[in-house]
């Protein structure tokens, strides 16, 4: 087993290594050699808690510190080790791609020991994807890395893309556009009937703040179609345009989730525990379809659920696959996904998109009041409101490790007053 290790040849050369101050220990090497001790406690008696060694008890310690303890299997061991090492040395054959740094990363790993107890004892970790900063943060910010890198390297002066009336997308994208000092046309589908504050707050109104123009169309077209169309307009008056798709979905912006995985395996790694199931809202599936390719590529065996926010189960997981085999195709493992990989539960959907429902309310009051947390109520709400359905139900057991991404779009709220009037 120790054999298996790939960074050493050994665990007691690790441990010896470490002892006699021979190597610099990387987090890495630390967390695993943190499990080996607290599976093998007499076996290398010659460490002792000195101030010299006091990395050992405070790796061992983080368990206790985020009060979520796990148990630890000798399989677990080699195969989050593996993957967390895959996964550093993925990251980096990511530099291949263009980017431009515009998020705030790796956000953080938060265990959320109030929830954990509200949920039956289930040990829930938040991936703080609200927190990567631009325009108030949200998952768009890791997609525009690449994708308005590549709108550079093609010369753009114009950036188009799509989405609801509260798209968070939309925001975020304006938002970098403006950063990066590129012009940003967006088209706002009306998908659902609204109120004032639905078309003029929140979302709406930091679009027209970062200077983005805007258009609007009615429910039911071809968004694709019309985004074109409207770039060609644009194209004809002199713009170089580059068009976004909606969410960001393509195989170039779900790079910015392979990357995602990469850096939420390493974490994992790094703070010593075993995860049984990551999940998080699914719509346009640029998240979900890389999340999946950049686990699968790195050998993490973790599942992946998606709660679906629009569409029903077999068309989500259909959607997903598609951009998940073109991003694994992207980054030289054409083989690394397969159906099975993808699964999504839509039962939290509720009256439609846009629209929330009871649970997603709740979802959104429970986490606020338990954690200080915002959701907002088109994605990452319905996505909690699976989460916490799955946790009183049984589906994810006390004890058992799950970490929630959170995607954002608290700036939404404002658009959806009328659910919170008191």
């Amino acid at each position: 087993l120790f054999s298996s290790i790939a960074f050493l040849e050994s665990a007691e050369h690790c441990l010896h290594c470490l002892a006699m101050k021979t190597i610099v220990p990387s987090a890495l090497t630390v967390a695993a050699t943190a499990k080996l001790l607290l599976l093998l406690p007499t076996s290398f008696a010659f460490l002792s808690p000195s101030p010299s060694n006091q990395m050992f008890a405070t790796t061992k310690n983080m368990k206790s510190m985020n009060s979520a303890p796990s148990a630890i299997s000798l399989s677990s061991i080699e195969s989050d080790t593996s993957a967390a090492i895959s996964a550093a040395q993925k990251q980096k054959e990511l530099e291949q791609f263009p980017r431009t740094k515009l998020a705030h990363l790796p956000t953080p790993l938060e265990y959320c020991p109030r929830l954990s107890k509200a949920l039956n004892g289930v040990n829930i970790y938040i991936k703080r994807d609200d927190c990567t900063g631009l325009a108030t943060g949200g998952n768009k910010a890791r997609k525009l890395e690449w994708l308005m890198a590549e709108a550079l390297e093609q010369g753009a002066d114009m950036v188009m893309t799509q989405g609801a009336t509260q798209s968070n997308h939309c925001r975020q994208t304006a938002a970098a556009a403006a950063k990066l000092g590129l012009k940003c046309h967006v088209l706002l589908e009306e998908r659902i009937k609204g109120d004032a504050d639905y078309n003029e707050n929140g979302n709406v109104m930091l679009d027209d703040m970062f200077g983005a123009t805007r258009e609007k169309r009615g429910p039911n077209l071809d968004m694709a179609a019309e985004l074109e169309a409207a770039a060609e307009e644009y194209r004809k008056k002199g713009h170089k345009v580059y068009v976004i798709p909606g969410g960001g979905s393509n195989p170039t912006g779900a790079l910015g989730y392979v990357n995602c995985a990469y850096e939420l395996v390493q974490q994992i790694e790094e703070l010593g525990i075993s995860v049984d199931h990551i999940c998080h809202a699914t719509g346009s599936t640029g998240t979900q379809a890389g999340f999946v390719t950049g686990l699968k590529a790195c050998g993490s065996t973790i599942p992946l659920l998606g709660y679906g926010v629009r569409f029903a189960k077999d068309i989500q997981e259909s959607k997903v696959l598609k951009l998940a085999k073109a991003t694994a195709e992207k980054i030289g493992m054409p083989d690394c996904v397969d159906a099975s990989d993808v699964v999504v539960d839509s039962d939290y959907v509720g009256p439609g998109y846009g629209t929330p429902a009871e649970g997603t309310i709740e979802a959104i009051r429970l986490f606020a009041e338990l954690e200080g947390l915002l959701l907002d109520p088109v994605y990452s709400a319905k996505g909690a409101a699976g989460l916490i359905d799955y946790c009183r139900k049984g589906h994810f057991k006390p004890g058992e490790n799950v970490v929630f991404l959170h995607t954002g779009g608290a700036v939404a709220l404002h658009g959806y007053l009328q659910y919170f009037q008191k």
